[in-house]
């Protein structure tokens, strides 16, 4: 089995995949940066952007460097289907013995592209390299204390090992991204797709910078909690059917307790503060429960109907990309 990892080679073609979203400030220096270091590493790659539906003018500045730099490609969503979606698409159409993910807003260094294959090409065992973000994440305390608090929440709930503090950055080799695309969901995490893939993966220290605010507004943080925790957990299913138990046993308990009172020690007087709060604690154990019930119903209702994750508008094809240079590297 050793003989068989220590005979795995270095990556011969290389695909660099990015997403396009108010990016129309970045893009030119990131294509041009992130080609120099492509070529640098892998004499064949290529660039594929997704056009997640960005509103500014990223689509037509992306266009403009396939003049300069012939290897890039673009995939134009005909509308904005998320970042996930996006990064889904350019894995499927990457084509490269390793595949390079980077988000394209220069908070994380295309220069990471060297050191992660540095690290891959010296250990033929890793089948992954991926950035965690060293010091100081971004964001208030109490936005730092939070994203904590859930992260260790989502890794005991899915028994999933998560790292909290990784970004996007991160190279793969061929067999991981194709068991990673095997995974067929409509709606999914993609950080969670990549931990439960499995695989040996090996996390780097990066700094990461700020360009400006994040378009993570906290509504789409927690519809992003709630697609993370209903997609890898059944968990709180199984708390409801105990809740269930435990609340029986408790108002049987108070039953014999009541019927022993009632016969043995004197009549007693129904107050109304125990009744209404019996009244609400059952109610709002019923509701939550009903609630939590319809979450996984409706992703059962989203996924049954096999929609596609996405509507690719139109795709900008690489002058020289890498078709044929599996056979030409041979």
């Amino acid at each position: 089995m050793s003989d068989n990892i220590t005979n795995i080679p270095v990556p011969r073609t290389l695909s660099v995949v990015s997403t396009l979203y108010y990016s129309e400030h970045f893009v030119e220096e990131f294509c041009r940066r992130v080609s120099e270091i492509a070529a640098k590493c892998c004499r064949h790659y290529e660039i594929i952007l997704v056009d997640d539906g960005s509103p500014d003018s990223s689509f037509f500045k992306a266009m403009e460097m396939q003049i300069t730099i012939p290897q890039l490609s673009i995939v134009q969503f005909s509308r904005n289907f998320g970042h996930h979606q996006a990064l889904v698409a350019g894995l499927a159409a990457a084509k490269g013995e390793a595949v390079f993910l980077i988000d394209s807003d220069l908070e994380e260094d295309p220069e990471l592209l060297g050191r992660f294959w540095d690290v891959l090409s010296a250990d033929p065992s890793i089948d992954v390299v991926y950035g965690v973000q060293g010091g100081k994440r971004k964001g208030g305390w109490t936005e730092r204390v939070l994203g904590r608090v859930f992260y260790h929440l989502f890794s005991w709930l899915c028994n999933i090992k998560y790292d909290e503090n990784q970004f996007t950055a991160r190279l793969m080799r061929r067999p991981y991204v194709d068991e990673v695309l095997r995974y067929a969901e409509r709606e999914f995490d993609l950080w969670g797709l990549f931990s439960l893939a499995g695989f040996r993966q090996k996390s780097v220290s990066a700094a990461k910078g700020s360009k400006g605010s994040s378009t993570y507004t906290l509504l789409r943080k927690l519809a992003l909690a709630y697609d993370m925790i209903t997609s890898f957990s059944a968990r709180p299913l199984v708390f409801i059917f105990l809740l269930g138990i435990a609340t029986t046993i408790f108002s049987l308990i108070m039953v014999v307790l009541l019927v022993a009172f009632r016969l043995f020690v004197a009549d007693v007087a129904v107050g109304w503060a125990s009744i209404t709060l019996s009244i609400w604690l059952l109610g709002s154990i019923t509701v939550m429960s009903i609630g939590i019930i319809g979450l996984y119903l409706s992703k059962v209702f989203l996924e049954v109907k096999q929609r596609p994750r996405y509507h690719v508008r139109c795709v900008m094809s690489a002058r020289t990309g890498l078709e044929g240079v599996k056979e030409a590297v041979k």
